[in-house]
C-alpha cells in the first residue's frame, strides 16, 4: 500500500494574506475576529489543495499567526512570567507580546520584552526560543488545536494532526537559570503533551505526526537514553504516532529511533539517503515507512525517476505500508510558480514551489500504484510524467547551468586549492595589517 501526505503547508498565502492581516490587527485596523477570519479561510484553502492533489491525509497543527515554537509554548502551558501578569486577558495578545514584546507608552525601549529568536536548524526560517527554569510548569491547553481540528474535520477528510516533538520542545529551549538542566523538566513536560493527546484523540482523530529533528544531531547520551520512555508515555494516548526526523541523517540513532515505540517512521531521503538502507534493515514491517522524496527546501523539481528508486527499493525489502512525502515541511517552499511572472521563461518550467509538490507527489503515487498493481499508467499520467522529467532533464543540460569555460578553470585547479596554507596566527596578523585593526 503506498499514501501520500506532507509535513506542513506555507501558512502565509499566496498574496501574502496572512502577513497583511497581521499589520492591519496590529495597527488596530481589524480586531481578532477579522484575523482569525483571514487565518480559517486560509487553512480551509490550503487543506482544500492537499485534497484536490490526492493526498491520504491533510496535516493539522502545522498553521501559526507568527511561529510554531512560539504555539507550542502556549499549548503546553509554560509562558515565562512575564507574559502571564499581562493586563490584556487575550490569549492571542499575550502570544503576539511574546513575540513582539511590549512597548512602554511614551518610550522606544520595551516594557516587556520579547523571546529571544534564532536560526531552526540550518534553515532560513526563524524561532521563538522557550525559556525554562527548576519552576517551569507545563499545562496542556489545546483549545486553539482542537478548533482547527474541528474545521479541518467539517472537510470530511482523513486528517493527521502535526506537532513539534517533546525532546526537540525542550532541547531547543534555554536554560535562565545558571547550571539548571532543562531535561529535569521531562517528565512534567511529557504528562502535559499525554493530556494534549489525549484531547486530540478524542476528537476521533488517528494518527499524530510528532517531529524530532533533533534525532540529526550529535545529542548527549542522556538526553537519547530517555528516548524509549518518552514515547513509551506517549503512545498512552492510543494515538498512532508518526515520529518524523528531517534535515539530517539519525546515522548514531537510525538504530534506537528504528526500535522506538511508534507506528511508523518518517526519514528525509533528500538530506540523508544514506539513512534508508540502515531503516530498511531495523525499522519493522509492520510500521509505516514515510519516505521524503521532494526537496521542501529547494526551488527545483524533483527528479521523479530517482525518487522513484527509493520507493522500489522499500518495496522489495517487504515493508508493507509505504508512505510518501516532501523532506521536510512545505513551510520553507515559495508558495507557487506556475502563476509567476517573473521568472525568465526558460527557468519557469524547472521551479516547483509548495503546490507544485504537491502535484509532484501526485505523479510520484500514481506511477508506484500501478507498477504495484502490475498495471499501464494512463495516457494522461504518462503524458505528465514525460513532461515533467523533460523539465528535469533540460535544466541538468542548460547552457545556463554548464559553462564549459568555468568547468576548464576548475579542472586546472591543484588539488588543494580550497586549503589555507598558514596558521590561524599568521593570517590574523596579516588581516589586522590590511583592515587596519582594532577599529
Amino acid at each position: 500500500m503506498i499514501k501520500s501526505h506532507i509535513l506542513g503547508f506555507p501558512r502565509i498565502g499566496e498574496q501574502r494574506e496572512l502577513k497583511f492581516a497581521l499589520e492591519r490587527h496590529w495597527r488596530g485596523e481589524i480586531d481578532e475576529a477579522g484575523l482569525h477570519q483571514t487565518a480559517a479561510a486560509l487553512r480551509t484553502r490550503h487543506w482544500q489543495f492537499q485534497i484536490d492533489s490526492g493526498l491520504d491525509h491533510i496535516t493539522v497543527g502545522d498553521f501559526s499567526y507568527y511561529d510554531l515554537m512560539a504555539d507550542h509554548i502556549q499549548l503546553l502551558g509554560c509562558e515565562p512570567e512575564r507574559f502571564k501578569n499581562l493586563d490584556s486577558p487575550s490569549e492571542l495578545q499575550r502570544y503576539f507580546t511574546m513575540v513582539r514584546g511590549k512597548a512602554s507608552a511614551g518610550c522606544t525601549h520595551s516594557e516587556t520584552f520579547a523571546l529571544e529568536m534564532t536560526k531552526w536548524f540550518d534553515t532560513n526560517y526563524h524561532y521563538m526560543v522557550p525559556e525554562f527554569t527548576e519552576h517551569t510548569r507545563f499545562a496542556a491547553k489545546p483549545n486553539r488545536l482542537l478548533a482547527q481540528i474541528d474545521e479541518a474535520q467539517r472537510l470530511g477528510h482523513p486528517l493527521k494532526v502535526s506537532l513539534i516533538g517533546p525532546l526537540t520542545f525542550l532541547y531547543l529551549g534555554k536554560s535562565k537559570q545558571a547550571g539548571f538542566d532543562t531535561l529535569n523538566l521531562l517528565p512534567r513536560l511529557l504528562d502535559a503533551y499525554v493530556q494534549v493527546l489525549q484531547a486530540v484523540a478524542a476528537k476521533g482523530v488517528q494518527w499524530v505526526q510528532i517531529d524530532e529533528p533533533i534525532l540529526g544531531l550529535d545529542l548527549p547520551g542522556a538526553w537519547v537514553a530517555t528516548l524509549e520512555n518518552t514515547y513509551l508515555q506517549l503512545k498512552s494516548s492510543k494515538l498512532k504516532i508518526l515520529l518524523a526526523t528531517y534535515f539530517a541523517s539519525t546515522q548514531g540513532h537510525t538504530s534506537i529511533v528504528c526500535k522506538l515505540p511508534v507506528d511508523g517512521l518518517h526519514v528525509d531521503c533528500v538530506r540523508a539517503p544514506e539513512d534508508l538502507p540502515l531503516v530498511l534493515d531495523w525499522l519493522p514491517n509492520y510500521k509505516v515507512l514515510s519516505l521524503g522524496l521532494v526537496d521542501g527546501r529547494n526551488v527545483w523539481k524533483t527528479d521523479l525517476e530517482q525518487a522513484k528508486h527509493f520507493i522500489d527499493r522499500a518495496f522489495e525489502t517487504g515493508k508493507g505500508e509505504i508512505w510518501i512525502a516532501p523532506s521536510c515541511s512545505l513551510l520553507h517552499s515559495p508558495y507557487r510558480f506556475s502563476n509567476d511572472q517573473t521568472v525568465h521563461p526558460d527557468v519557469k518550467p524547472w521551479l516547483a514551489g509548495a503546490l507544485e509538490r504537491l502535484d509532484e507527489l501526485q505523479l510520484l503515487k500514481t506511477h508506484a500504484q500501478a507498477q504495484l498493481a502490475g498495471k499501464t499508467l494512463d495516457a494522461a499520467s504518462q503524458l505528465a510524467w514525460r513532461t515533467h522529467q523533460a523539465h528535469v532533464h533540460n535544466r541538468a543540460n542548460s547552457p545556463l547551468l554548464n559553462n564549459a569555460a568555468v568547468k576548464a578553470r576548475l579542472a586546472e585547479l591543484p588539488a588543494d586549492a580550497d586549503q589555507r596554507h598558514k596558521p590561524f596566527e599568521a593570517r590574523k596578523t596579516v588581516q589586522r595589517e590590511r583592515f587596519n585593526l582594532p577599529l
